[in-house]
């Protein structure tokens, strides 16, 4: 048996690990890695293996930077099973699709420009005729639902917490009569998150593959969150500014949605219009209302209440191009809701470059910001920034409330590796983190008692004897 670690090592996207047991090859996620733009085309357009090799894929969760790739990898000869929850397989659906349109937009704009100066054509990744095909080829499993994927190979699904229908799985492997367990935590979520429930144990396992994202960050406890972002929108109100939110369409924005909805039930949120400017965040938001299986207990009740904690009275949905541009002209405080979440693409640009240099508005980042984008420079609060190809002074107040983190902190991801047996994890594999987060992690893992840890770079091998 053998792993090996192809994305989201010593980084935090392009999440892909490749395990080969009794001849077979199953791939852990196949996510879009996310960075500069020429080096994310290149890695993300040529897999280091044969796709048509590949006979199963295991997805943890629909995030981009987990499932964004798999249509490429169909595209490129891949015919197996995709194995995923229910939630998980409706959300890819709306997430790829949209990915594809992105992509095919952005060609066809590059195309224009290569015709005036006689360069050959580019192509898109992939397109929508390769997502309908990946979305034919996956099958959903419930959680706890124990299926055969493989000769030999096992796997069950528990809720990660971490986004609707997010799993950590357990493989189950018998090669040359050993019994090996392998668990992959995915994204790991939190405890007492908004509407989802909290992260499941797997149990025991003998390998442990884990995220390490905030694995030297501790986040600000969830109790007294939402004072903390009325503070945020009072002090903008009282400047009489814009809130400017990035936020990822599936996940990060119907939890903040949740978040401002009980605020507004309470009588706590002050009158301020809200706009959500994303058409995939309005779609991922229809899927969510078809898997209450996910929620926590407070989510139902309201629901059972026919209360729409998506889509109170203050919201305003936006869905086209002309309605998104009007929002530049508003003059009076409001919030502005926009992916995409680590200000890479999408509509969050535009309402970034018109407002950034502005000190009475603010822009509020809830969510984790990777190197090298633009996201990541606003956190940093550098004194300039670029946006489409242009200087802008970035002068207005950036709030940083990390709280929102559907990660799991530090403190988490080593309380949710202490719910195994640790005498039994043989090895830890820390993934999907910056390499100075993966090594404060497993520091403390290593205090906690877990031994032989690594945290492998891209490409690393491992060989696992019979």
């Amino acid at each position: 048996m053998t792993l090996q670690f192809l994305g989201a090592a010593q980084t935090v996207t392009g999440s892909m690990h490749l395990l080969t047991v009794n001849g077979s090859r199953v791939l852990f996620d196949c996510g879009l890695f996310q960075g500069k733009r020429g080096e994310a085309f290149e890695r993300n357009k040529n897999f280091p293996f044969d796709a048509s090799d590949i006979d199963a894929v295991v997805l943890s969760h629909a995030h981009i930077d987990h499932a964004g790739n798999l249509p490429n990898l169909v595209r490129s000869g891949f015919r197996g099973p995709i194995y995923a929850t229910s939630a998980t397989r409706d959300l890819s659906n709306v997430m790829l699709f949209d990915s594809a349109y992105l992509q095919e937009r952005d060609v066809e704009f590059v195309n224009k420009q290569h015709r005036k100066r006689n360069e050959p054509p580019v192509e898109p990744l992939y397109t929508s005729e390769d997502v309908e095909q990946t979305v034919a080829q996956m099958v959903a499993v419930r959680y706890g639902q124990r299926i055969e994927i493989a000769d030999g190979v096992t796997v069950s699904f528990s809720d990660a917490g971490h986004v609707l229908g997010s799993a950590v799985t357990r493989i189950e492997t018998k090669e040359a009569g050993k019994t090996r367990v392998i668990g992959f935590s995915g994204d790991l979520g939190r405890k007492n998150m908004p509407i989802l429930k909290d992260p499941e144990s797997i149990g025991d396992v003998n390998v442990w593959i884990s995220e390490s994202t905030y694995g030297g960050r501790i986040h600000e406890p969830i109790v007294g969150m939402e004072q903390r972002l009325m503070e945020v929108i009072q002090k903008t109100l009282d400047r009489k500014g814009k809130l400017i939110v990035p936020a990822f369409s599936v996940g990060k924005t119907q939890e903040f949605l949740y978040v401002l909805f009980t605020l507004n039930d309470a009588g706590k949120l002050p009158s301020i219009p809200i706009f959500v400017d994303s058409p995939l965040s309005v779609n991922t938001t229809e899927v969510f209302k078809m898997h209450p299986e996910c929620f926590d207990k407070e989510t139902l009740q309201y629901i059972l209440q026919n209360e729409d904690p998506f889509g109170f009275g203050r919201l305003k949905f936006i869905r086209s191009v002309e309605e998104s541009k009007k929002l530049n002209d508003i003059d009076e405080p409001c919030m502005i809701i926009a992916s995409s979440g680590m200000c890479e693409g999408g509509r969050i640009l535009h309402h970034l470059a018109n407002n950034i240099e502005n000190p009475k508005h603010t822009v509020l980042v809830i969510g984790f910001m990777a190197e090298h984008t633009l996201g990541r420079r606003i956190v940093e609060r550098q004194p300039q920034v670029r946006i489409f190809g242009e200087i802008h002074p970035l002068r207005a107040e950036v709030a940083i409330l990390n709280s929102f983190s559907a990660h799991a902190g530090q403190d988490e991801l080593v309380g949710y590796a202490q719910t195994m047996d640790k005498s039994r994890v043989n090895r830890t594999f820390l993934v999907h983190g910056e390499l100075a987060q993966a090594q404060q992690l497993s520091k403390k893992l290593s205090e906690a008692g877990f031994g032989n840890i690594a945290i492998p770079a891209r490409g690393d091998r491992v060989e696992f004897p019979s």
